[in-house]
C-alpha cells in the first residue's frame, strides 16, 4: 500500500529532530517545526527557500549529488554538513535522508546537531598536526646533521630521547636531552646506555617496547604514559614516537618526543575539587537555611514552655510541645533525606513486589494528585522481584506523583508504569549499572516538562524549581541516593512542553517477594518482664539519660557506660544483661560493633540493639546483619525504643 503525501507529513511533523521532506531538486514538501525554531525561518521561508538555502554554500555540490543517490534509490547513511542556525552563523549538522518505500518521490530527511563532537575532532587534529610536525622538523634537523640533533636535544624545553631495539629484545637509552634527564630525576647523561627496564620511573616497559616496534614498522604512535618519578610527584607525559633509523622491526633506533602534561592534569583536578567544594557550599548552605528554620521553632517553643511553668500556667503548654515535636521530626525527616542523598541512610532491603506495592498505593496516589489529574496504572504481568526497602521506594513514588502534578497545574495525566528490563553491556554502560536484569518503575507526565539545563541539575541537593518554601530541593536527589545504595539508578527523560518521565532502575532479585502481615501497633507500650535488664552504650549523654528513664519506667534494670570500654567492663561483671543498646559511631578507639561483637564472645546469646544516626554499613559484618541484632535509626521515639527492646528480647 502507497504512502499519500499527508502521511508523509505527518510523519515529519512527528519527528524528534528537526525534519523535513524534499524531492530530488532540493525543492521542499514540508518540514517541522523544529527544523523552524533550529534555523530561526519562519514555515514558508523555510519552504520557500529549499533545503539549499539552509545549508552553508560550500555543501550545495556535496548535497546535490547525495539527493541523486537518493534518487536512484539509496539512503543517505549520514553526512556531516553545515547548517544556518538562529540568530546567524552555521553549525555542523549530521544529515540522513531515504526515499519512501511505494509513495510520492519524496525522501525524509533529518538532522543531529554534531558541532561540538566536529570542532573537538578539528581541535584535536590541529594539536595532532602541531605535535607531529615538531617531531617531523626535529627529525629534519637529525638528517642534516647529527651535531645539530645534538643541539636540538640539549636546548629543546620538550621531553627528547633515543631507544635503541636489539634483536634480544632489550630497549636501551641511546641519547635523551636535559628535559628527558629532569623527568626521570637523573642527573647528566645518566640514563645514556641504560635499559629501559632498569630505569625505576619506567613502569610499563612491555608497552613502551610495542609501541617502539610499532614505530620500525613506519606506523604513527602517539599515547600518553603515567610514571612515578621518584623523588618527585607521579608525571604524566604524552608521547610520540618515529623510527629514525632501522632495518626491520626487530632493531633500530625510535625517536621519541614528549611532553609533561602534569601540570595540566593536576589543573583539571584542581577544577574539580573547586566544582565539588562549590556543590559542598550550595549543600551547607541549604542545610543551615533548613536547620535554622527548625531550631527557632524547637527553641522558641521550649522558651515559652519555661516561661509558662514559670509563671505556674499549664494552660497552653501542650500547644508549645507539640510544636517543638512538629519542628524536631522535619529535622530528622531532612537529615534522612540527607543521608539517601549521600547514599548512606540505613535502608530495610526485603524481596518485593513492585507491583503490589503499586497496587496498594494507587488510591493513595489517586487522592494526591487530585481530580483534575487522570492516574493510568500498566503493570508488566510477570514482573521480576526486587530487593528494595518497600517505604523508601513508596516515598519515592510518592514524591515522583508529586513532582508530576505539579507540572501539570491546569490538568493532565499520569502514567505509573512498571517492566522488566535486560541490559546487556551498552545498555548498562549508559546507566552506569553492571550488564543484567533489572525492573523500572516510571513516572511519565504530559506536563510543562523541563529544558536541557533545567534537566541537568535536578538531582543536585537543594536545587528546585517550585517557589521559594515549596520544597527543600532534596526530593529528587533523596530518591537518586536511594536508587543508588539500593544497586540501581534513576534517569530522567524530559521535553520542555511535552512532559516528563522519570524512571527507578533496581536490579533484579532471584527469589520470592516476601507478603508479610501488617501487625497491629500495641494498645500500649509494653512493660518489662521480671529481672530483665538492658545495658545501654552511647557517648550522648542526653540519649544515655533518656533511654535510661523510659526502659526504668517500663521496669528494666538499666545500666549504662559513655563509651565501649567501658560498657566492656560492666558485661565482665557478673550482672544479668539480657539485651545490649549501643551507638555505632563512638570515640573511644571501639565503635559499636566492635563492642558487640566483643559482647558476643563473652556472652553469646546476647542480643543487641544498634542506635546510629549513620549508615548500617558500619553494623553489618559481611554485608548481613548478625542474628539477634537490630537497627533503630535516630532520631527515634522512646516508645519506638521500648518496642524494639520488647521485639529483641521475646525473640528466640
Amino acid at each position: 500500500m502507497g504512502v499519500d503525501a499527508s502521511t508523509v507529513r505527518q510523519a515529519v511533523a512527528l519527528m524528534p529532530c528537526p525534519a523535513w521532506a524534499t524531492d530530488a531538486d532540493g525543492a521542499l514538501d514540508c518540514a517541522n517545526e523544529l527544523l523552524g525554531a533550529l534555523t530561526g525561518l519562519s514555515s514558508a521561508e523555510v519552504l520557500a527557500g529549499g533545503l539549499a538555502s539552509l545549508v552553508h554554500p560550500h555543501e550545495h555540490d556535496r548535497l546535490a549529488e547525495e539527493l541523486a543517490r537518493c534518487a536512484a534509490g539509496r539512503q543517505i547513511d549520514g553526512v556531516a554538513a553545515r547548517m544556518r542556525v538562529a540568530g546567524g552563523g552555521h553549525r555542523w549538522h549530521h544529515l540522513k535522508m531515504a526515499p519512501i518505500s511505494g509513495g510520492p518521490a519524496l525522501f525524509i530527511g533529518t538532522a543531529t546537531d554534531i558541532d561540538v563532537q566536529v570542532t573537538a575532532l578539528e581541535a584535536l587534529s590541529r594539536d595532532n598536526e602541531e605535535l607531529e610536525r615538531d617531531v617531523f622538523r626535529q627529525l629534519h634537523e637529525l638528517n642534516r646533521s647529527r651535531s645539530r640533533l645534538q643541539t636540538i636535544f640539549d636546548t629543546c624545553p620538550d621531553i627528547l630521547y633515543l631507544l635503541r631495539l636489539s634483536r634480544d629484545g632489550s630497549l636501551v637509552f641511546e641519547d635523551a636531552n636535559r628535559a628527558a634527564d629532569l623527568l626521570f630525576a637523573m642527573e647528566g647523561s645518566a640514563l645514556r646506555g641504560q635499559a629501559v627496564a632498569t630505569v625505576p620511573a619506567v613502569e610499563a616497559t612491555d608497552s613502551i617496547v610495542a609501541h617502539a616496534r610499532q614505530a620500525l614498522r613506519g606506523d604513527a604512535v602517539s599515547y600518553v604514559v603515567e610514571g612515578r618519578i621518584p623523588p618527585r610527584t607521579p608525571a604524566v607525559v604524552q608521547l610520540v614516537g618515529v623510527a629514525v633509523d632501522y632495518a626491520n622491526e626487530e632493531e633500530g633506533l625510535v625517536l621519541f618526543c614528549g611532553r609533561d602534561i602534569t601540570r595540566q592534569r593536576a589543573a583539571e583536578e584542581a577544577l574539580r575539587q573547586s566544582q565539588k567544594m562549590e556543590a559542598v557550599g550550595q549543600l551547607t548552605g541549604g542545610l543551615a537555611h533548613d536547620f535554622n528554620n527548625l531550631l527557632t521553632g524547637i527553641m522558641g517553643s521550649l522558651d515559652l514552655l519555661e516561661t509558662r511553668i514559670g509563671q505556674g500556667r499549664t494552660d497552653r503548654i501542650e500547644r508549645y510541645i507539640r510544636t517543638a515535636q512538629e519542628a524536631a521530626k522535619r529535622a530528622a525527616s531532612l537529615t534522612h533525606r540527607l543521608l539517601a542523598f549521600s547514599r548512606q541512610q540505613t535502608l530495610d532491603p526485603k524481596p518485593s513486589d513492585i507491583n503490589a506495592l503499586v497496587a496498594g498505593m494507587e488510591e493513595l496516589l489517586r487522592r494526591t494528585v487530585g481530580p483534575e489529574i487522570s492516574l493510568e496504572v500498566v503493570r508488566e504481568p510477570e514482573l521480576w522481584t526486587v530487593l528494595v526497602d518497600v517505604s523508601q521506594l513508596e516515598n519515592a513514588l510518592l514524591n515522583l506523583c508529586i513532582n508530576a502534578r505539579d507540572a501539570m497545574p491546569n490538568g493532565g495525566r499520569i502514567i505509573v508504569d512498571t517492566r522488566n528490563l535486560r541490559l546487556g553491556a551498552r545498555d548498562a554502560g549508559e546507566r552506569e549499572l553492571p550488564p543484567g536484569d533489572y525492573v523500572a518503575l516510571s513516572v511519565t507526565d504530559n506536563g510543562s516538562g523541563m529544558p536541557p539545563e533545567v534537566a541537568a541539575r535536578i538531582f543536585e541537593p537543594f536545587f528546585t524549581t517550585k517557589p521559594m518554601g515549596s520544597g527543600t530541593g532534596l526530593g529528587l536527589s533523596m530518591i537518586y541516593g536511594f536508587a543508588r545504595q539500593s544497586g540501581g539508578n534513576v534517569r530522567v527523560h524530559t521535553r520542555p512542553r511535552l512532559g516528563t518521565t522519570m524512571r527507578i532502575v533496581l536490579p533484579r532479585h532471584h527469589g520470592k517477594a516476601e507478603h508479610d502481615d501488617e501487625r497491629a501497633a500495641p494498645d500500649a507500650v509494653p512493660r518489662a518482664k521480671a529481672g530483665e535488664s538492658v545495658l545501654i552504650i552511647d557517648d550522648e549523654h542526653a540519649v544515655r539519660s533518656l533511654a535510661g528513664e523510659i526502659l526504668d519506667e517500663l521496669g528494666y534494670r538499666t545500666a549504662a557506660a559513655a563509651n565501649g570500654r567501658d560498657g566492656l567492663k560492666l558485661l565482665h561483671s557478673a550482672e544479668r544483661y539480657d539485651l545490649l543498646v549501643t551507638d555505632v559511631g563512638m570515640p573511644g578507639g571501639l565503635n559499636g560493633r566492635q563492642v558487640a561483637e566483643a559482647a558476643r564472645k563473652m556472652r553469646p546469646a546476647l542480643k543487641v540493639l544498634f542506635i546510629t544516626g549513620y549508615a548500617e554499613g558500619a553494623v553489618l559484618t559481611g554485608g548481613q546483619m548478625a542474628s539477634g541484632a537490630q537497627v533503630l535509626t535516630k532520631p527515634f521515639a522512646m516508645d519506638a525504643l521500648a518496642i524494639k527492646v520488647r521485639q529483641l528480647i521475646d525473640e528466640r
